[in-house]
């Protein structure tokens, strides 16, 4: 994903279709002077749709085109035809998309499968012809009920990236050379902070053909969930993770306080992060002997299952993709 091309907030404005008015319509014919009523409904007003679709990654494509509105529905006909339904308007969207309320920031839907479509906006119902108001008492009626109105309003959409495993570190901590060697994924890497400025999905092979998700999120550092370096504009992508990989370089000055500043991130911004499973990577340990990672053992927290990998060399890669895919499976349980 390039980064000019990964657009995960937009706002847009949305208007559904006015239904159809009901008709007032008598009747007529040679033989027949005075034909009941016989107005027919209008059409339904034509909705607003989001619908979940694998193939899109970002809301680029709804950034530029910002204002959807959907078609009038058609007016009743005489001899009890119903109007035309106004045509829908379908937006496609990436699964993770939330769906907010532009004023009140009151969460309206998400879309989290292949294929699930929600109504963002209701189509005004068609108006019921006159037919429909006859009775003994007013066999003639002169009324027939207008369309329901149009629903119009400014709705964000937020994208949350879907994935299994979430890659949260600092920047430099390794997260992008992790998930090149164990994916198809081609990051950018390079030595200096913020190489990462857009979320990667990698897909991991695993044994006997099966396989599972891994997001690379742009780096966290002290003070992010108050908006520091990138703030909280991808924190939000975290969330989607169902197993967090929290990875420390072991050139790290201290691997605790380390952890404990981007679990502190993680509370601030949402609490509810830290009831997922996690996992502790120690980096970059193709720079320790034997010596050194039975010293590094004392400043790795105890509250939290870890081990010592290498992407360059590909120690421990094998076992961290079995403990991961063993977490995995207890979530989904």
């Amino acid at each position: 994903m390039a980064s000019s091309n990964f657009i995960d907030y937009v706002k847009i404005y949305c208007k559904s279709g006015a239904g159809g008015p009901g008709m007032v319509h008598f009747h007529r014919e040679k033989s027949v002077a005075k034909g009941g009523p016989d107005g027919g409904d209008g059409g339904r007003g034509g909705h607003i749709i989001l619908h979940g679709n694998a193939q899109h990654w970002t809301l680029l494509h709804l950034k530029y085109n910002r204002h959807h509105k959907a078609e009038k529905g058609q007016g009743g006909g005489s001899g009890k035809k119903s109007g035309r339904e106004g045509k829908d308007i379908i937006l496609d969207v990436p699964l993770g998309t939330v769906a907010r309320d532009a004023e009140t920031g009151e969460k309206i839907m998400e879309i989290t499968e292949d294929g699930q479509m929600e109504i963002l906006m209701p189509g005004g119902r068609g108006g019921l012809g006159n037919w429909h108001f006859r009775s003994p008492t007013n066999q003639i009626p002169q009324y027939a009920q207008p369309g329901g109105e149009a629903i119009d309003g400014w709705v964000i959409l937020e994208l949350k990236v879907l994935a299994d495993v979430g890659l949260v570190g600092f920047p430099n901590a390794g997260k992008s050379t992790l998930l090149s060697s164990v994916s198809a994924a081609t990051p950018e890497i390079a030595d200096y902070p913020f190489t990462t400025l857009v979320p990667n999905l990698g897909v991991v092979s695993y044994r006997d053909h099966r396989s599972f998700v891994m997001a690379d999120i742009p780096g966290i550092i002290e003070g992010a969930s108050q908006g520091k370096g990138l703030g909280t504009r991808f924190l939000r992508h975290i969330e989607r993770n169902s197993i967090l990989l929290f990875l420390i370089p072991a050139d790290s000055d201290n691997i605790a306080k380390d952890y404990e500043i981007l679990l502190n991130e993680l509370r601030t911004h949402n609490p509810e992060l830290l009831d997922k499973n996690r996992l502790l990577a120690i980096s970059k340990a193709d720079m320790l002997d034997d010596e050194l990672k039975e010293e590094l053992k004392s400043e790795i927290p105890a509250d939290i299952p870890w081990l010592y990998i290498s992407s360059v060399t590909q120690s421990g890669i094998q076992e961290l993709k079995d403990k991961l895919w063993q977490l995995i499976n207890e979530e989904a349980e």
